[in-house]
C-alpha cells in the first residue's frame, strides 16, 4: 500500500532519523529528532498517508536516543501475535493511468499497469508476509527495469508485489469459435471489433469475468438477456470518464471514488441507453472503468457498455479461463482472457443513495475484505457464515471483524464450493483458527447446515436479531434502541417466519414489540417468486375480489376457499409483493426484489397515508394491513397513485409506532435495517414524517442493510450472548 516509502519520504523531508518496517499486520517505526519536528511528523503520518492506506490505530512510545544515522526501510518480519491485514483490490490510480495513455511510456496501453496505490490485492494474495512469491504474480519474475523500481524506496512501485510491464508481466489473448489471437494489441482490437458487431464479449478483469456488449444496441442487449436467461434483472453500464461532466453531484463524486463502484443513478441524469438495460426501473447502475483493461475498452468504444458479472444463477463470478469458456459457451461470442490467475472472486461494489446518503448494497471490489471494529473483544475466534442470499462470511478475533466480499447465493453446488473456499482462504491468510461457528437460526439454510458439519460449537442467531445487532454496533449505540427490521423472510426465535418487525433492546436482549399482521404464503417459497400469489392471498383474506387476477390464480383461490393450511409470515417484503401485484405493476418476478423495486419506481412521495389499526397479540402490537387492500385494487386510481399511498402508509405506520414507543422509553433515534429499507422512497417518507418530532434515524453506513450484513450482526449478537452466559456462570 506504499506506506513504508511514504514514511521514508516524509522522514527525509523533515530531517528525521530512524527506520520503518512491516511486522505482520502493523508498521513499526523509530523516529529520532527534535520534539517539535517529531510532533509534526506524527500528525503528518495520518494527514498525508497514501490514498489506499488508512491509519486505524497509532501507539507512540518514548524510547532511549541511540543516534540513528539517516532513515532507512528495514526488511519485513512476521509477527505471530499481530493481526494481519488483507487489503482489498484497488482501482487503477491516476498516475498509472497516465502511463497507460502516454505513447512515450514503456507501459503504454499495457493492461496490467499498477503500483502500490492500485491493482489487485485480495484476489491474488496466497500467504504472508505479503511478498511476490506469496501472490499469483509469482509466475511473472520482474525484468531488470521493474526490479529497479521495486527496490527504489523513492519509487511509487517500491515493494509493489503487482509490479510488471509488457516485457515481464501477464498478457492478453482473445478466443472465438476455436480461433485464438495473441499479441500486444491484437487481442484488444479483436474484442472491440466483436462488440461493435453487436456481439457478446466475456472479459477477464481483476476479480473475475464480465459480460460486455453495446448498451446502445437493442439487439445486443436482448441477445444477452436471452442467452443468460435474465429477462428483467438490470444490467450495469460502464461509461467513459469524459461522460461524468453531464452527471450532477453527488452521483458524480460517488462514481469517481477510488474503489470505482457501481452507483445507481436516476435515469433522467444518466447517459441515454435503451429501456431494455434496466426495464421498469427509475435508476441505472453506472460505473467508471476500474482497471487499465477496462479503460482501454472504454477508450476504444464510442458509447456506454453493458458490464455485468459473468456468473450463472446468482453464483460467484467466474475466474478461471477454461471454466469460463465452458460455462459461457452459449452466452459469449468471444473471450478476452489474460494469464494472471485469480485466486478468489471479487464482484463489483454497488452503492445507492438511500435517505440522503450513499450506502453499500454489495460489498465488492475495493470495499472488502472489510475490517469492522468491535467495542468489546471476542473471547476466542468466531466464524460467522451469514445467510443463504447475498452471502458474506466474517472472522472475528480480538476487537475486529474481517468481512468477506459478496459471495452471492448458496443455492448451487458451485456457490457452496466457493463459499467454503473463501472461508478456508480467509482463515489461513489471516492466521486464524475458529473455535466456534455462528449461523442463522433457520434449520434449512445451506450455510447453517454447512456450519453444523464443521464439528465446532455452533451458535444459531435469529435472522432479525443479527440485522438489529449489526446496526447497533456499527452506529456505536450504548443504550437500548428501537429497530425496525423489514425484509423478505427470516427465521424468528419463536420458530415462525418474520420479516416486518420492530425490536426493542440491544445485542443479546432483543424483544419484539411490534410486527406485521401475518400473511398466508400460497405455494410457500414460490410466493416470493410469483407476487400474484400474495395478491390472491391478501385480497381473499379481505373479502375483496381481484378482477384482474391472472388465470392461474383460480386454483390457488380454491385452495384458500377450502381452508387448506398454508405457511404464514409477518414479512413486509411479501406485503410489498402483494402491492405490486394488485396494482398491476409486477405479477411475476425473474429476480429477487423486482416487484418492490418496480413498485418504488412507479411511486412518488407526498401521498396521503391510510391509518393501519394496531392490535395486541400476547404483548406484540400487530399492524393490520387490510385497509390498504381496497385502495390497491381501486382501478379508478392510477397505479402510481396507489403505489404512492402504499409507501406513505407504511412510512406513517413506522413513525406512529416510534412516537408511541418513545412515550415509554424517551429515546432520540430509531433504527431502520433489512432489505426493504433499500427503498429510498420509503426511507425518505419516514424521515420527512419525523421532521419536527425530535426523532432521528440511524441506518447502516459501512455495511449493507440487506443480508450481506448478517455475518457481522451474527458476531455481535453471539458475542453479547456469550458475555451474558459467562456473567451468569
Amino acid at each position: 500500500m506504499g506506506f513504508r516509502p511514504f514514511v521514508f519520504r516524509l522522514a527525509q523531508r523533515q530531517g528525521i532519523a530512524g527506520w520503518v518496517l512491516n511486522q505482520g499486520g502493523v508498521v513499526e517505526l523509530r523516529a529520532e529528532g527534535e520534539l517539535p519536528i517529531l510532533e509534526s511528523f506524527l500528525v503528518d503520518l495520518r494527514k498525508e498517508c497514501p490514498p489506499s492506506a488508512r491509519v486505524t490505530r497509532m501507539e507512540v512510545l518514548d524510547v532511549d536516543f541511540i543516534g540513528c544515522q539517516g532513515f532507512e526501510i528495514l526488511k519485513s518480519r512476521e509477527a505471530v501475535q499481530v493481526a494481519r491485514v488483507l487489503p482489498p483490490d484497488q482501482a487503477v490510480c491516476a498516475d498509472c493511468l497516465d502511463e497507460v495513455l502516454d505513447p512515450q511510456n514503456v507501459r503504454y496501453r499495457y493492461a496490467f499497469t499498477h503500483c502500490t496505490q492500485c491493482g489487485p490485492r485480495y484476489t491474488l494474495t496466497r500467504g504472508f508476509p505479503l511478498d511476490r512469491a506469496q501472490t499469483a504474480m509469482s509466475a511473472f519474475p520482474p525484468c531488470p527495469r521493474c526490479l529497479l523500481e521495486y527496490e527504489d524506496p523513492l519509487n511509487r512501485r517500491y515493494h509493489a508485489q503487482n509490479i510488471c510491464c509488457p516485457l515481464c508481466g501477464p498478457q492478453l489473448y482473445f478466443t472465438s469459435r476455436g480461433t485464438e489471437v495473441r499479441g500486444s494489441e491484437e487481442p484488444l482490437t479483436a474484442a472491440l471489433a466483436l462488440i461493435r458487431r453487436g456481439g457478446i464479449l466475456a472479459a477477464k478483469g481483476i476479480g473475475g469475468y464480465h459480460l460486455i456488449c453495446d448498451a446502445g444496441s437493442l439487439s445486443a442487449v436482448r441477445t444477452l438477456r436471452e442467452r443468460k436467461f435474465r429477462p428483467h434483472r438490470p444490467f450495469a453500464v460502464m461509461m467513459h470518464p469524459d461522460g461524468l461532466q453531464n452527471i450532477p453531484h453527488p452521483w458524480r463524486a460517488q462514481l469517481s471514488e477510488s474503489l470505482r463502484p457501481v452507483v445507481l443513478v436516476p435515469k433522467s441524469l444518466a447517459p441515454k441507453v435503451g429501456e431494455e438495460v434496466a426495464p421498469g426501473l427509475s435508476e441505472l447502475g453506472l460505473m467508471l472503468p476500474d482497471s487499465p483493461l477496462h479503460h482501454l475498452l472504454a477508450e476504444g468504444f464510442p458509447g456506454p457498455l453493458v458490464m455485468t458479472s459473468a456468473n450463472l444463477s446468482g453464483e460467484p463470478m467466474l475466474t478461471d479461463s477454461e471454466e469460463a469458456e465452458w460455462a459461457l459457451s452459449r452466452v459469449a461470442d468471444g473471450f478476452l482472457h489474460h494469464d494472471r490467475p485469480i485466486d478468489r472472486p471479487a464482484d463489483d461494489a454497488v452503492y445507492r443513495s438511500i435517505g440522503g446518503h450513499f450506502r453499500p448494497l454489495r460489498l465488492g471490489r475495493g470495499l472488502a475484505p472489510r475490517i469492522q471494529p468491535l467495542r468489546q473483544p471476542v473471547n476466542g475466534c468466531f466464524l460467522a457464515v451469514g445467510g443463504d442470499l447475498k452471502n458474506t462470511v466474517a472472522l472475528a478475533h480480538g476487537d475486529r471483524v474481517v468481512i468477506s466480499p459478496h459471495l452471492g447465493d448458496l443455492a448451487t453446488s458451485r456457490g457452496l464450493e466457493i463459499f467454503g473456499q473463501v472461508v478456508k482462504d480467509l482463515a489461513e491468510l489471516l492466521g486464524l483458527v475458529p473455535d466456534r461457528v455462528i449461523c442463522d437460526a433457520h434449520p434449512d439454510y445451506r450455510s447453517a447446515l454447512w456450519a453444523e458439519g464443521l464439528g465446532l460449537p455452533v451458535i444459531r442467531i435469529p435472522h432479525h436479531h443479527a440485522h438489529a445487532s449489526a446496526l447497533f454496533e456499527e452506529a456505536g449505540q450504548t443504550e437500548s434502541m428501537l429497530v425496525f427490521t423489514f425484509d423478505g423472510l427470516g427465521y424468528g426465535p419463536d420458530g415462525t417466519l418474520w420479516g416486518g418487525e420492530a425490536l426493542w433492546g440491544q445485542p443479546g436482549a432483543w424483544q419484539r414489540v411490534a410486527g406485521l399482521r401475518r400473511l398466508k404464503l400460497p405455494g410457500g417459497d414460490r410466493a416470493s417468486r410469483e407476487p400474484w400469489r400474495m395478491g390472491v392471498s391478501v385480497s381473499f383474506e379481505c373479502g375483496v375480489p381481484w378482477p384482474d387476477a391472472p388465470v392461474e390464480s383460480l386454483g390457488m383461490l380454491q385452495w384458500l376457499q377450502r381452508g387448506v393450511p398454508l405457511p404464514e409470515t409477518s414479512s413486509m417484503g411479501r406485503l410489498f409483493d402483494a402491492a405490486a401485484a394488485l396494482t398491476g405493476i409486477c405479477q411475476q418476478q425473474s429476480y429477487e426484489g423486482q416487484a418492490a423495486m418496480m413498485l418504488e419506481a412507479h411511486s412518488k412521495g407526498g401521498a396521503p397515508a391510510v391509518s393501519l389499526p394496531l392490535s395486541d397479540e400476547a404483548g406484540v402490537l400487530r399492524w393490520d394491513w387490510r385497509p390498504l387492500i381496497p385502495i390497491l385494487l381501486d382501478s379508478k386510481r392510477t397505479p402510481e397513485e396507489r403505489g404512492s399511498i402504499f409507501h406513505a402508509t407504511i412510512a406513517q405506520a413506522v413513525v406512529d409506532l416510534a412516537l408511541r414507543h418513545r412515550e415509554r422509553h424517551g429515546f432520540k433515534v430509531l433504527g431502520l435495517t433489512g432489505g426493504v429499507f433499500q427503498n429510498n422512497l420509503l426511507t425518505l417518507e419516514i424521515q420527512q414524517r419525523l421532521q419536527g418530532t425530535g426523532l432521528g434515524v440511524l441506518m447502516p453506513e459501512r455495511l449493507p442493510l440487506n443480508d450481506a450484513g448478517l455475518s457481522f450482526g451474527q458476531v455481535v449478537e453471539a458475542q453479547s450472548l456469550q458475555r451474558e452466559k459467562m456473567a451468569a456462570e
